[in-house]
């Protein structure tokens, strides 16, 4: 197979599970490699654990609209490539394993037909209940039930992705968010035991073009322990973006994510490997990420990401169009972690949900201290449809700045003359409200490679680069949410040399000596308070 599975070695303790031959030694270190980067809370002393994520490529339904044994025969092709790599992971020792979102159906529904795929979840936090030891207690659970006997026979923790019905107050609370038809379909998150109980469900929050599913009447924050790292929150696809689950689980201090997703690839700033790996490192976080292989959606990439080293898989153009199991053993990084294994859920009220991160007042001005005047060059080229404001890199060396609207990027650089001297580079800058499928806010600096050798091909996608380029890149945000990554050539994702985020919104990233030709590297914020969702709205 000609794939791309990446282990970045700087942090020795860090070790992926290659082979079932291969005796993985684990040293835990107490100082990272990237000493100049930010304090990051490390990892327990002579902690650590085997984790899996299988990236999978979805058998889809030839016709949605089939009836509930029909849509169970489609759904065991799938189970049987899971049921496989289970064992596999197991085999490996992993101790915990991740499948991808819409892993089990495919899409491609309305919200009649989604029905054939949905089953009725119980809520772990008011029932223990084992579907592999307990078949009969209710009806219609073959999915679950085959599940949680895969998490028993393999003896792993197992997170999958599924849908769930759930009865509404349709008839008495004519005010809820009922829909018509008395029930509420929910993209839904399922969390199994090694023995096979099932130990927590979570409904997505932030729905991504799925108009056959339902938004949950409040959020929710979801955690489950596990007596091997503690806890872990999770969270599904777009998701990762929002302030409500995502920012309240990382303000409550989890620092272990599982994470189902089918992304769809955008780079130059919002390729799956790409964000998941800087969302890691931007926020201190392990994120167990596994995503769909779907060539025909430009969905792909999955990994175990950590604030230190991270092991990931992105396939490249020609290559097969197949799964990927992705194994590595990562250190602990809950804290507080005492060995039990309870579920824990919480609920949030409007009010509590626009605390914290969401009540930060931003910076009315907030430029970078620089002497370098905005070029009279730049010109404005939408990026995933936003207007990003360029200026090109036309020197060898040389300082730039670039402002959208008050927001400025500053970047000083020094490019390799011996290759890739015809491909054009440019820095962006963005800040405002994205619109596409969900209002959110971001703001951006990126140095990227422009697909062709005109200024309007800036932003454009590309895969391959030649060009390596020493740089400091640097942004001041209205947000602690700031997510760092390089990735160069073939999708190759690389550790910046020297990361800064500063209490006054002040994010600075340094690299040099690249590996491999510079695709783009990016800090990307994520000001939830101007959202409005933390509006109240």
């Amino acid at each position: 197979m000609n794939m791309v599975l990446v282990s970045i070695s700087n942090w020795t303790g860090f070790t992926p599970v290659m082979s079932l031959t291969e005796e993985t030694m684990f040293l835990l270190v107490a100082v990272c490699s990237l000493m100049s980067a930010p304090v990051l809370t490390g990892p327990i002393a002579d902690s650590s654990y085997v984790a899996a994520v299988y990236e999978h490529k979805v058998i889809v339904p030839p016709v949605s609209n089939v009836s509930r044994a029909e849509a169970l025969q489609h759904i065991q092709k799938n189970l049987d490539i899971y049921e496989q790599q289970a064992a596999e992971a197991a085999k490996q020792g992993a101790q915990i394993l991740v499948f991808p979102e819409y892993g089990l159906s495919g899409f491609y529904f309305d919200r009649s037909s989604v029905s054939s795929y949905l089953e009725t979840i119980p809520d772990p936090q008011q029932e223990n209940w084992n579907p592999c030891l307990e078949p009969g207690k209710y009806s219609n659970t073959e999915v679950l039930q085959r599940l949680s006997c895969m998490a028993r026979s393999n003896n792993l923790y197992l997170v999958a992705n599924m849908g769930d019905m759930q009865p509404c107050p349709l008839k008495t609370d004519p005010t809820s968010s009922c829909p018509p038809d008395g029930r509420w379909k929910f993209n839904t998150n399922v969390v199994f035991k090694s023995d096979g109980q099932l130990l927590a469900r979570y409904h997505k929050y932030n729905l991504y073009k799925e108009p056959y599913f339902d938004v949950p009447p409040q959020p929710e924050i979801i955690t489950f322990d596990t007596p091997f790292a503690g806890k872990f929150g999770t969270m599904i696809c777009f998701d990762m973006f929002f302030h409500k689950p995502t920012g309240i689980l990382l303000d409550k201090g989890v620092r272990q994510l599982v994470y189902p997703t089918a992304w769809v690839n955008f780079p130059p700033v919002l390729d799956s490997v790409q964000f998941h790996r800087g969302f890691s490192l931007g926020a201190n976080v392990t994120v167990l990420s596994s995503n769909l292989r779907f060539d025909k959606e430009h969905i792909g990439g999955s990994g175990i990401y950590t604030p230190f080293p991270s092991t990931y898989h992105h396939a490249t153009e020609g290559d097969p169009e197949e799964g990927k199991l992705v194994v590595a053993r990562v250190p602990v990084l809950d804290p507080m972690w005492r060995g039990e294994s309870t579920a824990t859920e919480e609920s949030t009220s409007p009010t509590a949900a626009t605390s914290g991160a969401c009540q930060h007042t931003p910076d009315p001005n907030p430029e970078i201290a620089s002497s370098v005047p905005p070029s009279s060059d730049t010109f404005i080229v939408s990026l995933i449809d936003d207007p990003y404001t360029f200026v090109l890199l036309n020197k060898t060396e040389d300082d730039l700045k670039v402002c959208n609207g008050t927001f400025c990027c500053h970047l000083q650089y020094k490019r390799s003359p011996q290759a890739g001297s015809e491909e054009l580079y440019a820095l962006a800058a963005f800040s405002g409200t994205h619109t596409i499928v969900r209002t959110l806010n971001l703001q951006v600096c990126a140095l990227v490679r422009c697909a062709g050798s005109d200024f309007t091909s800036c932003g454009q996608p590309v895969v391959k680069a030649e060009s390596k380029i020493d740089f400091t890149l640097e942004g001041k945000f209205a947000s602690k949410r700031v997510y760092p990554s390089v990735m160069t050539s073939k999708n190759v994702m690389e550790e910046p040399q020297n990361l800064e985020m500063a209490a006054d919104g002040r994010v600075t990233m340094k690299h040099s000596n690249m590996s491999g030709g510079l695709i783009s590297a990016s800090l990307l914020g994520r000001p939830y308070q101007m959202d409005e969702e933390c509006t109240g709205e």
